[in-house]
């Protein structure tokens, strides 16, 4: 009999950091070579390629796609299948928790860098403050996502021209 290799389960909030990558980036454009898989395999402590394929659980989820044509994976898990009914119509609530989630497991792996490596070799400081609003990058990722990176009214596809609050009235 052979032996196969351990593979860890996913937990709940890992799938749900990842729920938050799948609204982000288009389908289409989902790799294990695309920065933000990479990163987010980072924070997960999962190689590009699962998390890669835990998109693809998602988008076999997904009608839209479907209407498209498009197939996701075939072997959602019943975690996928929670997580998606959970959070589908409830972006707030994917928000504030998913990004809650996601700042702890950034704190984590601060305290795990080697900091020779992340401070200025001159030995400079600088303070930066910035105002933003909460949760606008989610929003703006998820809709030019879901509108194939155009504007749904006129087709516009030049991304700096876009203003994703424009779809609500």
């Amino acid at each position: 009999m052979e032996n196969k290799p351990y593979r860890r389960r996913w937990t709940r909030k890992e799938t749900i950091i990842v729920f938050n990558l799948y609204c982000r980036i288009p389908f289409k454009d989902s790799s294990k070579t695309h920065p933000d898989v990479q990163h987010i395999a980072k924070l997960v402590g999962r190689s590009p390629d699962s998390v890669n394929m835990k998109i693809g659980n998602f988008g076999s989820l997904d009608p839209e796609l479907g209407k498209r044509g498009i197939k996701g994976l075939q072997h959602a898990s019943k975690l996928d299948q929670q997580v998606w009914d959970e959070f589908n119509n409830d972006w707030q609530s994917l928000i504030e928790l998913s990004e809650r989630l996601m700042n702890e497991r950034e704190l984590l792996l601060i305290d795990q860098t080697d900091y020779e490596d992340v401070l200025p070799k001159e030995g400079k400081e600088k303070v930066v403050a910035r105002k933003i609003r909460e949760n606008q990058d989610f929003f703006r990722r998820a809709i030019l996502s879901a509108y194939d990176s155009k504007c749904c009214i006129t087709g516009l596809d030049v991304e700096s021209l876009l203003v994703a609050s424009h779809i609500k009235p």
